[in-house]
């Protein structure tokens, strides 16, 4: 007799889920509080899988023999108390797919910088003709790539809330890029229960397996020893030399395990700034590890063409630099965008705070923004943060009249800059739709 899985959440993740399930011969339920969207409803059907929307039916979920969560739903939701409280398992579409898979998986979390980095470990993969795909938190679920191909190598994107849900899942390399507060009201604003969520990425790992991590990160370095696993651990810096798998001595990148040792150059990394810089040491590093020849990570990281909504330059208009930072949803993100910034900066920012303290970045608006254009429902904390660091704070209601009102306070030379510091959800359907409609409002100016 088959087995039924329920999956929670009809979003990407779930519906990867319930693919997989499907194929590995479960019945998979998948029950949405909320609306499905296309192309996910279209899929479920495609599959022949059951599904609710609006709703969650306690007698269905709680007949499963085991529970798929989607990160996106918080623990204390009341169909989480119920499966908790019936003792039914509950695992991340990210552990019930790493069961039907032998392959090698870079995994890789951070607070900011992960998909940047992730994509350039893919680019760099590919380039180099290995069987690889990108999974996870960026491109498709970890579970519709393994139920619908068959590669050696996973390049795996990890929020937090996918790897608060690992059990066994474990990684073969796993890369922290940083830890910054983000999430914080997620975690009942603790800040060492997110600096543990992100240290979860070496749960499971052997002495086989590879931890790579920024040694200039000061809150990695403070729980280094106590949270991290057993793997061979590689760090990366730009402020020292001693024992780093790389490192930036006098604008050369220098990557140095064991014996094996080779440079580049740090203007022929495809990505300028501070920020890319250690995403590509961090890509480099793993690059080593999985034998790719050196000259192929020097092309890979000299010919990366960059992440959609992550600093990507837009048009220019009479003379006006638009650039979507889209992705930037939290304070630390957007102090990278404004840090790579000259001056003359238009900057949209706001939406859905998430415990942020928008201290660090005082300075930096203070030296280079013009204006601030608030675009979110509730602003008062962007007003009363930086009321006396900028000329002009202006309200907004929607992308649009964010776009035309930056439009009409520019002049040539410039930079109109979206990098919100907070999530997109009061607004928009996600960072991506965030994005899209910047680029959108600006074409139309």
């Amino acid at each position: 007799m088959k087995e039924r899985i329920v999956i929670l959440g009809a979003g990407e993740s779930g519906v990867g889920a319930a693919v997989l399930a499907k194929k590995k011969g479960f019945i998979p339920f998948v029950s949405d509080n909320g609306s499905i969207r296309e192309p996910y409803k279209s899929v479920l059907v495609k599959h022949g899988i059951l599904w609710e929307e609006g709703k969650h039916s306690a007698d269905l979920i709680l007949d499963a023999v085991e529970v798929i969560k989607s990160p996106g739903i918080p623990e204390d939701s009341k169909v989480v108390k119920a499966i908790i409280a019936k003792g039914i398992p509950m695992v991340s579409e990210i552990e019930f797919a790493y069961r039907y898979t032998k392959a090698k998986k870079i995994c890789i979390t951070g607070s900011n910088g992960k998909t940047t980095t992730s994509c350039m470990i893919y680019h760099m993969l590919k380039k180099a003709g290995m069987k690889t795909v990108l999974a996870g938190n960026v491109g498709k679920s970890f579970a519709l790539q393994v139920a619908e191909g068959d590669y050696d190598y996973y390049v795996i994107e990890l929020s937090s809330f996918q790897l608060d849900g690992m059990v066994d899942f474990r990684a073969d390399i796993a890369i922290l890029m940083n830890i910054t507060p983000d999430h914080l009201d997620r975690y009942g604003y603790d800040m060492k229960r997110y600096i543990e969520s992100k240290f979860r990425i070496t749960r499971n790992q052997s002495v086989d397996d590879y931890f790579i991590y920024c040694f200039d990160d000061e809150i990695i370095k403070a729980n280094m020893n106590r949270v991290k696993g057993n793997a061979k651990t590689l760090s990366f810096s730009l402020d020292t030399f001693d024992n780093q798998a790389a490192y930036v001595k006098q604008e050369i990148v220098n990557f140095h395990i064991n014996k094996d040792h080779f440079t580049m150059s740090i203007h022929d990394l495809a990505l300028k700034g501070k920020h890319n810089a250690y995403n590509s040491m961090a890509a480099g590093i793993a690059g080593q590890l999985l034998n790719i020849r050196k000259e192929m990570i020097r092309a890979s990281l000299s010919d990366f063409q960059g992440v959609e909504h992550r600093l990507e330059p837009v048009i220019k208009v009479h003379g006006i630099q638009f650039i979507n930072d889209s992705k930037a949803t939290n304070v630390n993100s957007s102090w990278y965008a404004l840090e790579s910034m000259t001056d003359n900066v238009i900057w949209i920012a706001g939406g859905i705070d998430k415990g942020n303290d928008y201290n660090i970045l005082k300075d930096l608006v203070t030296r280079k923004v013009k204006a601030i254009i608030c675009l979110g429902k509730d602003n008062s904390k962007l007003h009363k943060a930086f009321a006396e660091c900028t000329e002009s704070i202006v309200d907004t209601n929607s992308m649009a009249e964010a776009v035309r009102t930056a439009y009409y306070l520019g002049k040539k030379g410039d930079t109109v800059l979206l990098s919100p510091a907070c999530a997109s959800f009061d607004l928009f359907e996600n960072y991506e739709d965030r994005g899209r409609q910047f680029k959108q409002a600006v074409r139309a100016l």
